[in-house]
């Protein structure tokens, strides 16, 4: 029996290929070229399913010029690249990869968060430049993690697992704010406690975004809100491109209006606002947090169940509408 056809849209681990393999006819790019939209039209005909990474626009244009497809499976938890709606209508599936990398992705906000507090970027360009000459008693002093206050925009999983490490790790003080309060149990169990936006920014030491990206919450920290918060404190962004309105920042940090800022997303990425490379006072990483070996095998294997799941079975793992 002849098997079904899919496509990977970009490069992925070779393990991963040779398991989608055992099961479809696979096309893949492990060239990783980046193609337009008319070339994954083009790509994805005959196609009834498509292994896509959180970056391909699936939309009404593309359904209606693709009607062999049934499944699009993010290996991402994110899922702005579907349209669900004409997914729906059109009777196309879209899957993503819950609960592959909470806690590799919370690892890395403190990695960014410790960075941006003792300025790790800051000495280190210092350094290499052959700067350091001398010792002096307030050379890229900082600020200190444990023991102060972390604030948290976004309590789901990632939020959480963040609460933890700094609560049970560095016996930070945590407060959150998120569209609803969590229970009591939850909160106990982050030893979190609930305030309001305005508190949050007026007294945290070190803000963590970890929001997800939808209308509503885009530019959740601008320039009214960067006003509120103490010129000690730091911003990190984990969440996604568009939480911060990152011109707001740039003008922000120039100022010192705040301390520092560490981000990992960035809006209109991989662009990267012109002004945020040109103030020292910021620690800039490539979309990376979940980037270890195991977490993004975890997320591909997510993919391929999806796959298998429903064009053999019926039925996806993860399935989003």
């Amino acid at each position: 029996m002849n098997k079904q056809k899919i496509l990977v849209t970009r490069a992925i681990f070779p393990e991963t290929l040779a398991k989608l393999g055992r099961y479809f006819d696979v096309e893949s790019n492990q060239a990783d070229d980046i193609w337009t939209k008319q070339q994954l039209i083009d790509k994805l005909q005959d196609k009834v399913g498509a292994f896509t990474f959180g970056l391909e626009r699936i939309d009404a244009e593309l359904l209606a010029a693709c009607p062999t497809l049934k499944i699009c499976a993010n290996m991402t938890v994110g899922y702005n690249n579907f349209d669900l709606s004409a997914m729906t209508a059109a009777g196309v599936i879209g899957t993503n990869a819950p609960d592959t990398l909470t806690e590799t992705t919370a690892d890395f906000g403190f990695a960014l968060l410790m960075a941006t507090a003792r300025r790790v970027t800051e000495s280190e360009h210092f350094l290499r430049a052959g700067k350091w000459k001398s010792w002096r008693f307030d050379m890229f002093a900082g600020s200190d993690v444990h023991g102060s206050t972390l604030g948290i925009i976004g309590m789901g999983k990632i939020g959480q697992a963040i609460a933890k490490r700094g609560a049970f790790g560095f016996g930070m003080k945590v407060i959150y704010n998120n569209r609803s309060r969590l229970d009591v149990a939850t909160e106990a169990a982050c030893k979190a406690r609930y305030v309001s936006k305005t508190e949050l920014l007026q007294t945290a030491d070190h803000i963590m975004l970890v929001v997800p990206y939808s209308a509503e919450s885009h530019h959740t920290i601008g320039a009214s809100e960067l006003a509120l918060m103490k010129p000690t404190a730091n911003l990190i962004n984990l969440a996604r491109g568009g939480i911060v309105d990152d011109a707001a920042l740039a003008v922000a940090l120039k100022n010192q209006q705040i301390a520092a800022a560490g981000l990992d997303v960035f809006e209109g990425e991989p662009s990267v606002h012109p002004d945020l490379l040109t103030v020292p006072n910021i620690v800039l990483t490539p979309h990376i947090a979940s980037s270890t070996v195991p977490t993004r095998m975890a997320m591909a294997n997510k993919a391929v169940d999806n796959l298998v799941g429903f064009l053999l079975h019926g039925r996806a793992v993860s399935a989003l509408n």
